[in-house]
């Protein structure tokens, strides 16, 4: 036996008989899936989310009283408080006052949350109790009440909601300035950031590949009234300090958008060193590569928060709670003019929309991604009714199984007078 096997033998004598079975192969397998887990973790765990040399407090993490006072109505006792920087499935990495460490949820939390978009996301503020005293690892027994929350619908036929990232206070929308850029594609990361709760902030990157960025800020001004417009290049350092400013200790930014589009980059620049690792985009259509594949969050040397997230090569809008009306101000201020309350800005009389269309104070792309969006969010909405309804029949359903004795331990006089039959028999 190897000095390694050796290590883990006691581990496995300590195991119930059942569980160890009589065979080597069943020690070895044992030995295997524990080696397997103890070198990823320590793989994993050489990656840091804040600079080198760097001491976590809650502050630079975001705690604040209002969040304190949440803790506490949760009502759990002895907790502590972290923030989820990582998601790796079941597993999360955690940032405490204690520095970096791995957390699970226990069971109990586990059955309370039930929606898989219930679960921990990247940004979320959690209770927890470490392992150990001297242990950087803990176990999630409560997830605090959530100020802000940017989901998209999940990739499936299965309409499920994907939360991006929680406790964010501004988003910023990346968008390259290359033959990537897209004002569609705009428009839709705006709904999202409208109804995430979140403040929208649209970043311009690569300035230095653009001749004209004036006009391209031209353009996305008027998609986004009232919406801060920034153009930056990491190359150049143009843009800087209009971003620095709004790194506000306490602040938790976070980075959207398409492949390619430089929030990799973003990040790198306003941390003064790699956090996370970029390549270069395709020459014949400027479309980026999937770089970063999971959502991580970052503690930057401003004392802001950034959570980078993996671009999107196609976003679907999942629910609307204000942010589609919001994101076409414009048009919703025009469709209050038209002559029919239901309008549909198709071929009714007096339509305001349509007219001025028709004068060219509104441009028809814009129209038809508003009415496309519009049609989207409707179908979303009747699937996730449809959803919700057929899984309370079929809970339904289940409790009268239950109830009736089906497939559960028999109940009822029947049984009883089975089982008095049997006795006598």
């Amino acid at each position: 036996m190897s000095v390694c096997a050796r290590k883990w033998e006691p581990v496995f004598l300590r195991l119930p008989k059942r569980a160890r079975g009589d065979e080597p192969r069943v020690f070895l397998r044992c030995f295997s899936l524990l080696q397997i887990r103890q070198e990823t973790a320590k793989n994993q765990t050489e990656r840091y989310h804040f600079r080198r040399n760097t001491r976590l407090n809650l502050t630079n993490l975001g705690w604040n009283h209002e969040r304190e006072t949440a803790l506490k109505g949760l009502g759990l006792g002895q907790v502590w408080p972290g923030r989820v920087v990582a998601d790796h499935g079941r597993k999360y990495r955690v940032a405490t006052e204690r520095g970096e460490g791995w957390a699970e949820m226990s069971g109990r939390l586990q059955h309370e949350l039930g929606e898989r978009s219930e679960f921990p996301a990247v940004g979320d503020f959690v209770a927890l109790r470490f392992l150990a005293d001297d242990s950087q690892d803990a176990v999630i027994h409560g997830l605090l009440p959530r100020t802000s929350r940017i989901s998209r619908r999940a990739a499936g036929s299965v309409p499920t909601e994907q939360i991006v990232a929680a406790n964010v206070d501004l988003l910023f929308v990346v968008a390259a300035l290359n033959l990537d850029f897209n004002l569609r594609r705009l428009e839709r990361y705006l709904i999202m950031a409208w109804n995430s709760g979140a403040s929208p902030v649209i970043v311009l990157s690569k300035a230095d590949l653009c001749p004209d960025p004036e006009r391209y800020v031209s353009e996305t001004e008027g998609i986004a009234p009232g919406v801060p417009v920034i153009v930056v290049s990491a190359m150049e350092n143009r843009g800087r300090e209009q971003v620095d400013a709004l790194l506000k200790p306490g602040v938790t930014v976070a980075l959207t958008g398409s492949s390619g589009a430089g929030k990799s980059t973003i990040l790198n620049w306003m941390a003064g060193e790699e956090m996370q690792r970029t390549q270069s985009v395709r020459e014949d259509d400027s479309r980026g590569r999937h770089t970063t594949t999971h959502r991580e969050l970052f503690v930057l040397p401003q004392g802001a928060v950034m959570i980078d997230t993996p671009g999107m090569r196609e976003l679907q809008l999942w629910d609307d709670d204000g942010g589609w009306a919001e994101a076409f101000s414009d048009i919703e201020e025009l469709a209050k003019a038209c002559r029919f309350s239901d309008c549909r800005h198709q071929q009714e009389a007096g339509c305001a929309v349509r007219e001025a269309l028709r004068t060219g104070q509104l441009e028809r792309k814009r129209l038809d991604n508003y009415l496309k969006t519009q049609r989207e969010l409707k179908f979303q909405a009747a699937k996730e009714q449809s959803r919700q309804r057929a899984a309370k029949a079929g809970a339904g359903k289940s409790a009268a199984k239950a109830g009736s004795g089906k497939g559960g331990a028999p109940r009822g006089k029947g049984e009883q007078r089975r089982r008095f039959a049997q006795e006598w028999e």
